[in-house]
């Protein structure tokens, strides 16, 4: 889990053609509920839940002081480097092949996952793309015949309607939870492209990345985020728009990686008085404060003052909901924007730039090879001839500094490597000939302060 903090501080849960984006359907439930009555439940818990996975990562993070936790052994700050880490999150099934979508923060950092289904298989999962503007991932497992959720509609979502999660909160598998849809539409501070669905859905840490679902037991949304003093829930949950999260899924499915429209504008909301100021009859679209130069708004003739009232013919309530068709218009797309300006409207086209990935790179993190394919990431040496004599043996190597994997295993920092496998190992290039052989697992003999014991390394 992930934890970022806002102004009043929100903890990140740690959150192409749409025609073609549409997952396998099974039979489900009815495709909507008259008023007043109240969902099934446990139908819909019956129905969804064997599509939902949890989601285990093992990995290397750099922590921050928004990741401190006293109960997880990270060290007090400031700290330099990366320790592992172990997360749980959550998942769905979208196609009977082995699609699994997820939220890209929950396998930030990954070099292990692992997708346990509700019958208790478990498969190793590949990373095929991740979004980070977004924040959706897309996993794949070799897996045939696997039970599917059914996408919903977002569009017929309305404010008061049911909705229902089902996750592994805090590592509890299958949980499931209900409440009702706040707020559509919602922009938050670092993913003002996603329209969030607000909802009081209890939503906690191992929700990340599980499907919401409605009344007929079709996803609507993806769990991403809430808003917390305290990391826990409290009220407000937030979930990426499933029309949304298909379309990133088309895209790297496609492509391997989903790519931004960048249009280069500083925008703001307008009150009633700038909306005044400026002629409108109330506030509404996005007000353009400055242009970057040499953008795509600069080419295009944008300037600050005016107000960007429809994206493509849609009207602009608001500035966030300029920022959400951005996220999902491609670059070198031309779109055609209404300006209101010198009190008059006019029409301006302009041809998007690429936008930045967060964290200034232009392209989404990569999969990362397994773990049996390449180093394991821990640092070793031979062993001093003092070292040798302390532990009466002939060779061994010191453990200066462990990985995720081996951490995950029991390995500790100061340990001296004796044996893999009962082979014994005097120099590094011993232990990557012997892990070159690709074992399935390894045991590794360990002396630690005087005590001899085995560690199972698990490594594919």
């Amino acid at each position: 889990m992930k934890r970022q903090r806002w102004p009043l501080t929100v903890a990140v849960l740690l959150c192409c053609a749409l025609g073609t984006a549409q997952a396998e359907q099974p039979d489900g439930l009815a495709a909507a509920l008259p008023g007043g009555f109240t969902p099934n439940y446990r139908a819909i818990a019956e129905r969804a839940g064997p599509a939902v996975v949890g989601i285990e990562v093992v990995g290397m993070r750099t922590p921050s002081a928004l990741d401190w936790d006293p109960d997880n052994g990270l060290p007090a700050l400031p700290f330099k480097g990366k320790l592992p880490f172990h997360g749980q999150g959550s998942g769905f099934i979208i196609s009977s092949d082995g699609l699994v979508l997820t939220s890209a923060h929950v396998i930030q950092g990954a070099r292990r996952i692992t997708v346990r289904l509700g019958d208790r298989r478990q498969f190793r999962a590949q990373v095929l793309g991740i979004d980070a503007t977004t924040d959706v991932a897309v996993l794949r497992v070799d897996a045939k015949d696997l039970p599917v959720l059914r996408m919903g509609r977002v569009d017929q979502l309305q404010v008061g309607d049911p909705v229902v999660t089902i996750g592994s909160p805090f590592g509890l598998e299958q949980s499931v939870s209900h409440g009702i849809v706040s707020a559509k539409g919602r922009a938050l501070p670092g993913f003002a492209a996603v329209p969030h669905i607000q909802t009081d859905v209890p939503v906690n840490p191992g929700h990340s990345g599980g499907p919401l679902l409605d009344a007929s037991a079709s996803v609507v949304g993806i769990n991403s985020q809430i808003y917390t003093f305290s990391g826990g829930y409290q009220g407000l949950s937030f979930a990426v728009p499933i029309d949304l999260a298909l379309r990133v899924k088309d895209e790297i499915v496609a492509h391997g990686r989903m790519l931004h429209g960048y249009l280069g504008v500083t925008i703001q909301n307008l009150d009633l008085t700038l909306a005044r100021a400026f002629g409108l009859d109330r506030p509404r679209g996005a007000l353009v404060a400055g242009t970057d130069a040499g953008s795509a708004a600069d080419k295009g003739g944008l300037r600050a003052g005016d107000i960007i009232t429809a994206f493509n013919d849609e009207t602009l309530g608001h500035a966030g909901e300029l920022t959400s068709h951005l996220g999902v218009t491609s670059p070198g797309e031309r779109v055609r924007l209404t300006v209101w300006r010198a009190r008059k409207a006019l029409e301006v086209v302009v041809q998007l730039d690429q936008a930045m990935e967060p964290g200034g790179e232009s392209a989404p993190e990569s999969a990362t090879p397994a773990p049996a394919q390449q180093e394991l990431g821990w640092r070793l040496r031979p062993l001093t001839a003092q070292e040798r004599t302390l532990l009466g043996v002939a060779g061994g190597l010191w453990v200066e500094e462990v990985s995720a994997l081996t951490a995950q295993a029991g390995l500790l920092a100061g340990d001296a490597l004796l044996t893999i496998n009962l082979k014994s190992v005097h120099s590094v290039e011993d232990v990557r000939q012997l892990l070159r052989e690709r074992p399935l697992n390894a045991a590794l003999l360990v002396d630690r302060d005087g005590q001899r014991m085995f560690i199972p390394l698990m490594l594919d």
